[in-house]
């Protein structure tokens, strides 16, 4: 008479020893993101993460801001290049920068990451990467979920997801309501394509021009899997130190519809954004993007953030303020364009000129 044996979980695929362990390797990475008003409330393995609401005390009338967001299919190109200690990076200025764009201060952030399988030093570096963003977001990672789901990815595929909170005083709220004729747009630089249209990249370097990961392009000065990891640049804390300096009244966030769908997001109606092209000159990841796939200039940028990661919207007479305040944080910006009385035919922001060689 033959054995039989019962079905565990660990049978059908779910490793609950490897979470314990991913959970006890990543502590020391998410330590490092505590704020005051996280310290000594709970820590990491809890049911729910911890803030300390009464810093809001401060505030006369505290406006919280959330978003929350994922980083796509980027995710794919850090699995094929076995890098995970960046993508965390990306997910952090795809959910802060967009909390930022009200003037708001991050406050705290929760992940979610989705796994095949549970490779714990994988699932540590993951989150390695989120709590440096963290970090440079000036917000606490104060907890997340690591899911197994097997069956549904393979061993090695695995998805991010993320979302925050951050705070802003009533009368301090940014936004198309402050904005006026005669405004300056300011442009910061990106980093690269950020987390944005890897789908139509992906086609492009892969599908159609045939190229690998491990491909050096003279252009780019590096691989092209180097160039498509590069991390997002996260904003917050240079957002936030132009509001210091400066009488900031709107900003846009770059990202999925490029820079003229976003910017049109924070004009008013009866006004218009008016962005020059010949201002910058995009990098060369752009070029090779549009060349390698024939993709035509207004499918780039609406797809793509062509060089420019944030703008910001500032009176003509901080204009100076605010290209030292960013110049003073290692952060590349320029006067891109205008705010003018809309024209009948105009729609909220419009990209003018060709782009400086």
């Amino acid at each position: 008479m033959s054995e039989t044996t019962g079905a565990s979980y660990a049978s059908a695929g779910v490793d609950i020893e490897a979470g314990d362990r991913a959970v006890e390797l990543m502590k020391e990475w998410v330590k490092k993101t505590q704020r005051a008003e996280v310290a000594g409330l709970g820590g990491l393995g809890g049911f729910a993460g911890l803030f300390d609401a009464s810093a809001l005390k401060r505030y006369e009338r505290p406006l919280l801001a959330s978003a929350t967001d994922g980083v796509g299919t980027k995710v794919d190109i850090a699995r094929q290049m076995g890098v995970y200690d960046t993508i965390g990076h990306d997910l952090v200025a795809m959910v802060m920068d967009d909390i930022v764009v009200c003037g708001a201060e991050p406050l705290f952030m929760t992940d979610y990451i989705c796994v095949g399988k549970v490779h714990p030093e994988r699932v540590a570096a993951i989150v390695k990467g989120i709590a440096e963003g963290c970090v440079l977001a000036g917000c606490a990672l104060v907890g997340g979920e690591t899911a197994e789901h097997p069956g549904l990815l393979g061993p090695d595929d695995f998805d991010v997801a993320g979302a925050g909170t951050g705070v802003v005083e009533h009368d301090r709220l940014l936004g198309a309501d402050r904005i006026r004729t005669g405004d300056a747009v300011i442009a910061m630089a990106s980093s690269g394509l950020h987390s944005n249209g890897y789908s139509l990249v992906r086609h492009v370097v892969f599908d159609r021009a045939g190229m690998t990961l491990d491909q050096r392009v003279d252009e780019l000065g590096r691989t092209l899997g180097e160039e498509l990891l590069e991390p997002t640049k996260i904003y917050s804390l240079d957002c936030l130190a132009l509001t210091r300096t400066t009488d900031v009244h709107a900003f846009s966030h770059i990202t999925g519809g490029g820079l003229a769908a976003n910017l049109a997001r924070v004009i008013p109606d009866g006004l218009h954004a008016t962005v020059d092209r010949s201002t910058w000159a995009p990098g060369a990841i752009f070029d090779l993007v549009g060349k390698a796939g024939q993709v035509e200039r207004l499918e780039l940028e609406k797809t793509l953030n062509m060089g420019v990661g944030m703008m910001a919207v500032v009176p003509a007479e901080f204009v100076d303020a605010a290209l030292t305040t960013l110049a003073d944080r290692g952060v590349e910006s320029w006067v891109a364009g205008e705010i003018t009385e809309r024209r009948t035919h105009t729609t909220g922001a419009e990209l003018v000129g060709d782009y400086a060689k």
